[in-house]
């Protein structure tokens, strides 16, 4: 710099600024490319917005771009751009006097506050992130206006700021730093960078003179300009995937905020191939500037399905872009895409029911954690289930819509059976009574079914119950034994397995099968107990999981008739039968947990019968 450059001492909040823009506020030090490219474009956008507005320029045919150029034999990298350029006193308003934007008031609430950079969020000044990795840095800027001259503004980022005038220069600005590290003089380096946060700016971005923003941010576009090829090819490159997306949402909406959505549903979910839970593949930008890459919080991670991409230009971001600053907003930007999703996957259901089983039996799971853990959104999402039911074909699905519209009068709660397959659920003593009655019941096939269920508990003001826990009687004759007998025989069994059993009464709801097993808690069901258990094998818990299941018996079952008969002729032979019954009960519930007493009194009653 000559004698006559102008030498300007930085005010003592500058200096305390400084020092936390350079240690504190940016977690990577590569935020500096972000931040100037950003800088670049907004200025660049601002230039073209005049250009339309019929204003004189200096140099109006300089075309829109953006220019890095890295030099690792220099240490150097530099930022140049055609846009508005600044004045001598923009430069010192704008570079020189930091408070100018409002650091002042900052430094000012951080004292009093005690709290950290990320209270920052209008004070504009992403440019000093350049001083984390540069030990000097040179600004070289001409006004668009036709009447002004060139500045070059220089800084080592300690002592103060120096400026002087130069002739011949570019309208726009080109900002040169020296670094003090040759990891961002790294061409491939620097690639990375702009393509992981700038990919997106409007305007070319060429570094070394070979174009780096290649892919277009088509959710900026109308809907009509884009083909699906355009938008198969940017789903490939957002979503890191080789096939085609199952579905996309495209939507832009105004009120209550400003969101730019594009989100795609890939064919298929590598959770269920890998078991391993992933991440979003969200990405938060404002205006097409990356501000968080997999954003975990901008929508539920039940929905981590989803991939694409959200801009939304109301965000107030702290200094560094990196975090929210308004966590409230987050929240009103997490509900408005949350339920913009739930309405766009229903409209999808109902479209094309064949193509959403595809999605369902993909990413259903999700689904399913989000009626276990979203209270909020539980309805909606519970509209979005699917399971087989004894009303559809095996292999074909139903909603808890659909299955509320076809319920008779005088039915009035949904029913559900969790059962290994469709075959063991026609099958099973709890399903009996729903056959009977002609009420249709959904057939469950995966564990995690049942706390799903459990969390729904009630769809449409219909409550979602258990078919081991209906409370349903049939209406019909008795053609066996009468009440009193029946209640004899309850005894005798009752008597005979001692502690193994709870509670043994008549059954009003088995119409083929002699004996059901029912959990003597009426919150648990068979299945639940055995997760129970399970989860409990160092014997930790309290003992209510290992209380003794109770049994109903069919009073009208031939097998019953009989062995009320042979208990007054041959009382050990009835004992060995009473306890079969109820072993078998407990295998058709998933229950019996060591078979082998079992099979040695089976073996014995096999040796009766033969040797008769």
């Amino acid at each position: 710099m000559s004698t006559t450059a102008e030498k300007h001492a930085f005010q003592a909040e500058i200096a305390q600024l400084l020092e936390i823009v350079i240690h504190s506020l940016y977690t990577d030090k590569e935020i500096f490319v972000r931040e100037l490219i950003s800088n670049a474009a907004d200025a660049t956008e601002k230039l073209k917005f005049l250009q339309t507005s019929g204003t004189e320029l200096f140099q109006p045919d300089e075309p829109l771009k953006i220019s890095v150029v890295t030099d690792k034999e220099a240490k150097t990298i530099t930022f140049t751009d055609a846009g508005l350029g600044m004045t001598h006193g923009e430069l010192i308003d704008n570079l020189g006097t930091i408070a100018h934007s409002g650091s002042k008031a900052f430094l000012e609430q951080l004292k009093a506050s005690k709290a950290d950079a990320s209270l920052i969020g209008q004070f504009g000044v992403g440019f000093y992130s350049a001083f984390m990795v540069a030990e000097k840095v040179t600004v070289y800027s001409r006004s668009y206006q036709a009447d002004e001259q060139g500045w070059v503004w220089t800084s080592d980022g300690q002592t103060g700021y120096e400026i002087e005038s130069a002739a011949d220069l570019p309208r726009g600005t080109k900002i040169v730093l020296q670094l003090r590290e040759d990891e961002f003089a790294e061409e491939s380096r620097v690639e990375q960078v702009i393509k992981h946060y700038s990919n997106f700016v409007q305007f070319p971005i060429e570094l070394n003179e070979k174009p780096v923003n290649t892919v277009q941010a088509l959710w900026t576009k109308n809907r009509n300009e884009i083909t699906d090829a355009d938008y198969e090819e940017f789903y490939k490159y957002i979503g890191h995937d080789s096939e085609a997306p199952l579905f996309r949402l495209h939507f832009a909406a105004d009120a209550p905020l400003s969101i730019r959505a594009l989100l795609f549903v890939p064919e298929k979910n590598y959770e269920l191939i890998t078991m391993a839970r992933t991440e979003s593949e969200v990405h938060l930008y404002c205006r097409k500037i990356l501000i968080q890459s997999k954003a975990k919080t901008l929508l539920p991670e039940w929905l981590r399905f989803l991939r694409g991409v959200v801009d939304s230009e109301d965000l107030p971001l702290n200094i560094s872009r990196e975090t929210m600053q308004d966590s409230a907003l987050m929240r009103k930007l997490n509900e408005v895409l949350t339920k913009r999703v739930l309405k766009w996957l229903d409209e999808e259901a109902k479209a094309d029911p064949e193509k959403y089983d595809r999605f369902f039996k993909e990413h259903g799971h999700c689904l399913k954690e989000g009626v276990a853990t979203d209270w909020g959104h539980r309805e909606a999402i519970a509209k979005l289930l699917r399971f087989e039911s004894s009303f559809t074909e095996q292999g074909k699905t139903t909603s808890l819509t659909d299955y509320v519209s076809r319920m008779p009068e005088g039915q009035t709660e949904i029913y559900w059976l969790l059962a290994p397959s469709r075959e063991s659920a026609e099958a099973s003593p709890y399903f009996e009574i729903f056959r009977e009655k002609k009420y249709e019941v959904l057939f469950l096939y995966d564990a995690r079914d049942e706390f799903v269920m459990e969390h729904l508990r009630e769809f449409d003001t219909k409550k979602v119950v258990s078919a081991e826990k209906a409370d349903l009687t049939l209406d019909k004759e008795s053609t066996g034994l009468n009440a009193e007998t029946a209640e004899q025989l309850a005894a005798f069994i009752k008597e005979t397995l001692g502690k193994r059993v709870g509670a043994v009464r008549s059954s009003k709801r088995l119409v083929g099968s002699p004996a059901v097993a029912v959990d003597s808690d009426k919150h648990l069901t068979a299945s639940m107990r055995r997760v129970l258990k399970a989860m409990n094998r160092d014997g930790t818990a309290a003992d209510a999981m290992d209380a003794a299941p109770d049994l109903e018996i069919n009073p009208d079952n031939s097998m019953i008739v009989q062995l009320e008969k042979i208990r007054h002729t041959d009382a050990p032979l009835a004992g060995q039968v009473a306890e079969q019954i109820f072993d078998n009960s407990l295998v058709a519930a998933g229950l019996l947990e060591d078979p082998r007493a079992m099979l040695g009194r089976l073996n014995s009653l096999l040796e009766k019968l033969l040797t008769q």
